[in-house]
């Protein structure tokens, strides 16, 4: 009987593993992404960075997140690396936290990260849908613009970037 419950465990890791794994048009949107925001010269992008989460109360989100949660690109204001001193987990919360829909998420699971993300004073979420082309510009989780064919605005940043080089 234990060879059963380990053989189930090691397959729900499994799947755990290929859910966080990107696909080609998820990488290519998140490259993209990091590009055209560090190109705009004010903020630090980063990519799968960890955002602490241990001292929150999740009972309100349902969410399967325990200790930390890792936006797709997050930015921060600009500031430079401290070879010397590096950080696992970042308590201090990004600006803004952008989620790609990936082919085995759905969109209850990212409306309820981000809600968690505003929780902890996120100023802005995005979320890029690959399969049709759109990023849709939270400024909390009931007021969204979506973007379909014009500049991506995001009001809170003060950024626009153009949507076709976002899904080039």
């Amino acid at each position: 009987m234990s060879e059963l419950l380990l053989a189930e465990q090691t397959e729900d890791e499994t799947w755990e593993e290929i859910d966080e794994v990107g696909s080609l048009n998820h990488s290519v949107i998140q490259a993209n992404l990091a590009f055209l925001f560090k190109r705009l010269g004010v903020y630090s992008v980063l990519i799968d960075l960890s955002l602490n989460i241990g001292n929150v109360d999740l009972s309100q989100f349902d969410l399967t997140v325990r200790e930390e949660i890792k936006p797709d690109v997050c930015l921060y204001p600009k500031r430079r690396i401290d070879p010397a001193h590096d950080i696992l987990r970042m308590s201090e919360m990004p600006l803004l936290a952008v989620e790609i829909l990936s082919p085995r998420q759905g969109l209850y699971e990212i409306t309820e990260k981000f809600k968690l993300y505003f929780a902890l004073g996120v100023k802005s979420c995005w979320l890029v849908i690959p399969n049709n082309q759109t990023v849709t510009v939270y400024a909390d989780v009931g007021a969204f613009q979506n973007f379909v064919s014009e500049d991506v605005v995001d009001p809170q940043l003060a950024i626009r970037l153009a949507l076709a080089e976002i899904f080039e």
